[in-house]
């Protein structure tokens, strides 16, 4: 039996101009799974993350979260509900990390405050919430940046690039990190990223896309063995850094 779907994509498609940023991509999404969306640059990757937040507006397709499309309900709505976490991490440096936390709640309307429940779950110190974020390091800023998207309880977390900054060490750390909160909050992940290893360690699906369309589709321990030459010159990167770094 088909694992019923909790986030539905059909048929999306966006151009720009006379380019398909998007070309009829079709993902069928169940809850709780880590997908982990790679390809060449301008392949489609945030356009398609975009989309599901509505902040990309496509020209052709369906995107539904829990059998809704997301076009049936206010944007702001639709987005409070959201994880979305980015590169840049998007911090207010005005606030301090406790504001910046419970900016979402407070945005739906809630009074509720959640800072050091949620430093606590992304492992960082409760007198934290007091400091600004030019006071912090880049993975401490990131981490607030987690901590933020999680403030308004989403069961889908979008995610953009989010370790893609910060040094080996640190986004190997917060990326496992990551990793075991997806699983502890039983939360659905969609996550951008240009690291194929990164992909392949975190990852439960890859979704290759390349010229805005889905080229393959499968668990890590598939995919690499995938025969399209395109996907495979992907997918081969890590293993051919490790043999020249076996070799030294």
């Amino acid at each position: 039996m088909t694992e019923a779907a909790f986030l539905e994509i059909q048929g999306l498609t966006r151009r720009h101009g006379g380019r398909a940023a998007l070309d009829g991509v079709s993902l069928s999404v169940p809850a709780g799974q880590f997908v982990a969306l790679v390809g060449p640059s301008g392949s489609g990757k945030t356009t398609l993350l975009k989309s599901i937040n509505c902040l990309v507006e496509p020209d052709d397709g369906i995107v539904r979260i829990d059998g809704r499309d997301v076009r049936d309900q206010p944007a702001a709505a639709l987005r409070h509900g959201i994880g979305y976490v980015i590169q840049s991490i998007g911090l207010f440096p005005h606030m301090n990390v406790a504001e910046n936390i419970n900016i979402v709640p407070r945005l739906s309307g809630s009074d509720e405050d959640r800072a050091a429940e949620l430093l606590d779950l992304v492992a960082l110190p409760p007198e934290m919430a007091g400091r600004y974020p030019r006071e912090l390091s880049g993975g401490q800023q990131q981490r607030v940046g987690v901590a933020r998207a999680l403030a308004a309880r989403p069961r889908l977390m979008l995610m953009d690039e989010p370790f893609g900054a910060l040094d080996p060490v640190t986004r190997d750390a917060l990326g496992r990190a990551y990793r075991a909160l997806h699983e502890r909050l039983g939360l659905t992940t969609l996550m951008v990223t240009h690291d194929i290893a990164e992909a392949l360690l975190l990852a439960d699906r890859i979704v290759v896309l390349i010229d805005g369309r889905v080229r393959a589709d499968a668990a890590p321990a598939e995919i690499v063995s995938n025969a399209d030459p395109e996907v495979r010159a992907m997918i081969d990167v890590p293993r051919r850094q490790a043999e020249r770094l076996a070799a030294l």
